[in-house]
């Protein structure tokens, strides 16, 4: 568990920030399994998805354990997790990998939309999956499904750490989701990585840009020529970044 807590800065760092030059400076550090596996947007989005990580862990259902009844539990962990998850943060699900069956659906979703969720990452399926997608809120899952998480799973415990998308995911963590995917960054490494990923950032921007304009990449990226980094500062200069 962490007590960090995310800055706006760090924040506002991290919306500007692609999941693929985090995973390089992740990579560096000697984390090379922080990329959730097979999921993606329900819809996309026009700003990436930052928080920090509220989670919720489901078991394979057992039959007696799991008819509608349940429901009807007031302290039942699906429907409390959605009433707790903090605002600002991102209740994320452990599924198993098993997208048979929802893990939520547009009712459930657009309860923690409304009460200012950051977003929702399940390694399992969505019911109502097209009204989940006209939400404002970022929503990352592994498919459709129409059949009821009780067909398959049992919500058992809140806020403990969770494997999602075959990435440990400890309560606190900070995800950062775009249209790649949702990225995995432990809680003690997010001021670090905001910071030195803002620079990569605009290395890869230049760098685009000189591709275009026909340079070669040799030399350039990785930047090996010193023509090539003096070409860099002389952009920054001149762009501000």
């Amino acid at each position: 568990m962490s007590d960090y807590i995310l800055s706006d800065e760090t924040k506002a760092r991290l919306k500007r920030i692609s999941t693929a030059s985090i995973a390089t400076q992740l990579y560096k550090r000697g984390l090379r399994n922080q990329f959730i596996q097979g999921v993606v947007p329900v819809a996309p989005k026009a700003e990436r998805m930052v928080g920090q990580a509220f989670t919720l862990r489901y078991i394979p259902a057992r039959e007696d354990r799991n008819t509608l009844e349940v429901f009807r539990n007031p302290d039942h962990p699906q429907r409390v997790a959605v009433e707790t998850c903090p605002p600002g943060q991102i209740l994320v699900m452990d599924a198993r990998q098993d997208a048979s069956a929802a893990t939520a659906g547009s009712i459930l979703v657009t309860r923690m939309a409304v009460r200012g969720c950051a977003g929702v990452v399940s390694d399992g399926g969505f019911r109502d999956a097209e009204g989940i997608g006209e939400l404002d809120m970022p929503a990352f899952y592994a498919g459709p499904s129409a059949p009821t998480n009780l067909t398959k799973h049992e919500a058992l415990d809140i806020n403990v750490p969770i494997g999602c998308g075959g990435v440990a995911v400890f309560p606190g963590d900070v995800l950062v989701g775009d249209r790649d995917g949702v990225m995995v960054i432990p809680a003690h490494l997010a001021d670090e990585i905001a910071e030195v990923c803002a620079g990569m950032e605009a290395f890869e921007d230049f760098v685009l840009e000189e591709v275009l304009a026909g340079t070669p990449i040799i030399g350039l990226y990785p930047c090996t020529k010193d023509e090539n980094q003096k070409k860099f500062e002389a952009w920054r200069e001149k762009t501000g970044r």
